[in-house]
């Protein structure tokens, strides 16, 4: 029993006994459990573990139980963890994937804090809570997923369907700083597609938004090792980036690119170049020293580019030296 005063008056309140604890606690969704220190057994475990687990409270006899319930993936990380906080003194959280008796996995966090024995300081016991957190593991599984959808929709061109310009930056900035490190070659090609603007004036936005996805589509298969990269630069030109790629390589990737182009015989009643869609490419090749400066490579580049649609377009130019056919 225990009593306060108020303006003098006497309050007497009952004192709880174990029973009503008992009660409280296995009235919760939260599964309380108690673990003698010394023996590393259960001596109590609340009668909820059976509705989540299915596992009869009788066989929850001691920490191994615990311990082999786990997934075997997350069984190392949780035991070393918790044993470890638990010997320190140390209150502590864990998730992880507890075996149901039919055979599923239900995610768990168990919240634990240590009982230390008042005469000697040292750990008497672990009490806890085990709380069903699978719905919310879903909720942050389909959030990862969400973000890292929209995140590669953010590098993605939202018409062809290839990396954007945000994303080549990052590509080209990452390769040039291996290249310069590594003292390898790097190599960019500019594609554009030759008078696209009368294209889109003969035949419609909508079929010239379809010959974009084409033309994506074919300089894909045109740059096909595992770090070639293909961008959309802005309207309708094309980037490749190739990296440990010498001039000889790059002329050969961007005459490819032009060629393939041009055998899918997209028709184009409205070029001077040709009567099907073409393609004219600028490529440059550049092992970069300390000095070098990625944005000049690029301008570079693009002048090659320019030089292309002067030879008359349709045509592959790398170090001034056109290679048409």
């Amino acid at each position: 029993m225990s009593e306060s005063k108020n303006s003098g008056v006497h309050i007497v309140h009952p004192e709880p006994d174990s029973a009503t604890y008992r009660t409280l606690l296995e009235s919760t969704k939260a599964i309380p459990w108690k673990i003698t220190w010394a023996t590393l057994e259960f001596s109590y475990i609340g009668p909820q573990i059976e509705e989540l687990l299915g596992w009869e409270r009788e066989s929850w006899v001691g920490i191994n139980d615990w311990a082999e319930r786990m997934h075997p993936e997350d069984r190392d990380r949780v035991v070393n963890f918790c044993v470890a906080q638990s010997k320190s003194g140390t209150d502590h959280e864990a998730d992880y994937r507890a075996l149901t008796k039919n055979g599923d996995y239900v995610w768990i966090r168990d919240v634990v804090h240590v009982v230390r024995d008042e005469k000697t300081g040292e750990v008497d016991s672990l009490i806890g809570f085990m709380f069903d957190i699978t719905e919310r593991k879903r909720i942050e599984e389909k959030l990862v997923a969400l973000q890292k959808e929209l995140e590669e929709l953010s590098y993605k061109d939202g018409l062809t369907g290839v990396a954007n310009r945000r994303m080549f930056d990052s590509v080209v900035d990452v390769e040039w700083a291996s290249a310069r490190r590594n003292s390898q070659a790097l190599s960019v090609a500019l594609v554009d597609i030759d008078h696209f603007k009368e294209y889109n004036d003969h035949y419609g936005h909508v079929q010239g938004d379809d010959c974009l996805k084409q033309v994506a589509r074919l300089l894909e298969s045109a740059a096909s090792r595992p770090r070639d990269f293909l961008g959309r630069y802005g309207g309708e030109e094309f980037v490749l980036v190739l990296p440990e790629t010498g001039p000889d390589a790059a002329l050969a990737v961007a005459e490819r690119c032009r060629q393939i182009v041009r055998e899918a015989a997209i028709p184009h009643a409205a070029s001077d170049a040709a009567s099907v869609v073409t393609v004219s490419v600028g490529v440059g090749t550049i092992v970069p020293r300390s000095n070098d400066d990625l944005t000049a490579f690029i301008e570079s580049v693009d002048r090659q580019l320019y030089a292309a649609k002067l030879s008359g377009r349709n045509t592959t130019v790398a170090d001034a030296q056109p290679a048409e056919s």
